[in-house]
């Protein structure tokens, strides 16, 4: 198990929590829609701190992206071991290949 999956799995058990008890609750019980949205937020902070090169202030949303996105694939019900076998699918091909293929 790494930080993401123990991150992706109490994601998922907060699917049955009370939205008034935990905000990824409250987040979820907004709808998959709600969570693209601040996922969407999320990385448009990351992309400002990028620029600005604060890299201490990058880590912190780069951290908000990776729960903002488990959220969102979580309101979808996509596995994030579905996501990191898709990556490895794609493990030691050409971007340029990749994205040929598509």
């Amino acid at each position: 198990m790494t930080i993401l999956h123990d991150l992706a799995a109490t994601i998922e058990d907060r699917k049955s929590a009370d939205p008034d008890s935990s905000w990824t609750a409250k987040l979820l019980a907004k709808g998959p829609e709600k969570c693209a949205e601040k996922f969407g937020e999320e990385a448009i902070e990351a992309i400002i701190e990028a620029v600005k090169g604060d890299t201490e202030k990058l880590t912190s949303e780069a951290a908000d992206v990776l729960y903002h996105l488990l959220v969102m694939l979580a309101a979808r019900d996509v596995p994030l071991d579905d996501v990191l076998s898709e990556l490895a699918r794609r493990q030691g091909t050409s971007g340029i290949a990749e994205k040929a293929a598509r």
